[in-house]
Order: structure tokens, then sequence, then C-alpha cells
């Protein structure tokens, strides 16, 4: 019998693209994400804008050669040069150390208040949208009772209480920020707790904690990312107002709220003081939403090819 030559053949109803479709090698949930996520030019940008900023917040001040507490009243209000790249303040310091290491407290503040929101809000959010019922009613009047009371009144009793400062201001912070994730982890929660393998766990004997950390949160963690990148330059921003204000950062130490209330004091006469930290905190603002966004669109499942 004379063989069939493969010309004679044509594959109907499929193209090349669909073919390409079907011949991609199989990529995990994050593979997917870091894929779309590169497609993302302003997400990108964004991204690189941020290592940027962590580089020199954490190399900045030893680039310089510059101690940012030295004080030197013969150059003092130096506008920006070869020698003070950013200027010098009204006490002589440099302008360029000063925002580096401001930054680093701006930065650490809104980390470690993010990660203790996180913490706080993924556990009570958990077991108030698992076990449900009475306990879900009540826990979550107590986070609308914390909801109703400003922040700003609670950031004063601490500063009365404890004294102003990084941690007087890190626990205010965080004393009612974790209730809004809180409410997301517990939305999250309700949808989940009626799937499959939660009931599969459930009737293999695991405990509710084990079922709550090891099965729900984890299956949260795209929605929990995406909230964080929204939350800390919130929490730069609150701490610029709260230095700005006076109820922050105290000198000798600085953070870029604490520049720019220095700096306003005098930005009829040395704008460049008041304009360094101010762009510094909406850069790094901007960053973080932006990469935010990108986010929120590579990490949805409903977006995945």
């Amino acid at each position: 019998m004379a063989e069939l030559s493969k010309d004679k053949f044509k594959i109907v109803g499929i193209n090349k693209d669909e073919m390409d479709l079907i011949v991609r090698p199989n990529l995990t949930y994050w593979q997917d994400a870091w894929r779309r996520l590169k497609k993302n030019k302003v997400a990108m940008i964004s991204l690189v804008a941020l290592i940027l900023l962590i580089f020199f917040v954490l190399f900045g001040p030893a680039i310089s050669g510059k101690n940012y507490q030295e004080q030197n009243i013969k150059i003092a209000n130096q506008s920006p040069s070869s020698n003070f790249w950013f200027g010098t303040d009204n006490l002589g310091r440099d302008m360029f150390s000063r925002l580096w290491v401001g930054g680093r407290v701006s930065l650490s503040i809104a980390v470690i208040a993010t990660l203790l929101e996180v913490i706080v809000g993924c556990i009570y959010g958990g077991i108030s949208g698992y076990f449900g019922g009475k306990v879900d009613n009540v826990m979550m009047r107590i986070v609308e009772i914390l909801n109703s009371i400003p922040y700003l009144i609670v950031v004063i009793l601490f500063s009365v209480i404890l004294g102003s400062g990084m941690v007087s201001l890190l626990l205010a912070l965080c004393v009612t920020a974790w209730t809004g994730m809180a409410r997301m982890v517990r939305g999250q929660v309700l949808q989940l707790k009626e799937s499959e393998y939660v009931m599969a766990a459930r009737t293999l004997g695991a405990s509710p904690l084990r079922i709550i950390f090891k099965h729900m949160i984890p299956n949260t963690i795209g929605v929990i990312i995406v909230y964080i990148t929204f939350d800390i330059p919130s929490f730069i921003f609150a701490e610029a107002f709260l230095s700005f204000v006076g109820l922050g950062i105290q000198p000798p130490e600085t953070s870029w709220g604490a520049m720019v209330s220095a700096g306003q004091g005098v930005m009829e006469f040395y704008p460049y003081q008041l304009w360094v930290p101010a762009i510094a905190i909406s850069v790094t603002m901007l960053a973080f939403n932006l990469l935010g966004d990108g986010l929120r669109d590579a990490l949805d499942p409903k977006m995945r090819q």
C-alpha cells in the first residue's frame, strides 16, 4: 500500500496563534503573574524607581561622605552645588545625607507598621470569617468601634504617655490601622470557607487554626500583596503629616516629614529645603501606587491566560 504524503493533509479549525498557545509551556500562578507584570511598563518603571530609592536610602549617606548631623553655621543655607548636591539647611547640615537618612526612618516606619498590620489583620480577620456567627458579630463590632476613633487622638495620647518618637508613632499608627486588613481578609475567608479543599481538610480532621493558616490565608496572598503596596504609601504620608505638625520624629533625628516641616518655614528664601523632601515623598508614594495597580492586574486570576 502506497504511503500517503503529509502535504495532502491540512489542520482545519485552528490557526498558528492558537497552536502556539497549545504548545506553550505550563506556567504557575506566580510565573504567569510575573509575565503579565513585565508587560506593564508603568509598573516596571515604578519597580525600578523603588529599587533605586532603596539603594540610595541604604547607601546615599556613604556616597556623599558627609555626616547628616554635622553642623557648620558658616555654610548654612547654601544652594545645591557640586560640593553639596542638595544644598545645606539652616544649621549647615548636608541635605543630601539628611534626605536619605530621613528616608530610612520614613520607610522603616511604613514597612514595620505594614508588617504589624498584616500579621494582626490576617489572624483577626481569618478567625472572624472562618467561625462566623456570634464570634464574627462580636469581632466586627470591635473593629467598628476602633474605626470610629480618630487616629490623631490616638497619636496624641501615645505621645503624652510615651513621648514623641518612633516607638510611640508606630504604636499609634498600628492601633487602628489593622482593621482594614482584617475586614479584607474576613471577606476573602468568607468566600473560601465553603470551597472543596476546605471541606476536605475539615473532613480529614484538620483543626480550624490549621485550615485558616494552612489553606485559607495562603490563597489570599495575592490580594494581601496588593493591599500592602497601597498601604505602605499611606503610612509614609501619615508619618510625614504627623512629623510636620510636631507629633512625629523629633530633632536631632530626622524624617521626610520633619524635613518638610523645617523647609516650610524658609520656603520663601530657600525653596529647595522644602521641595527636596516633598519630591521624595511624592515620587515614593506615586511609585508604590502605580506598582500596586500593576500587581492588582497581574495577580487577578480572572486575567490569567
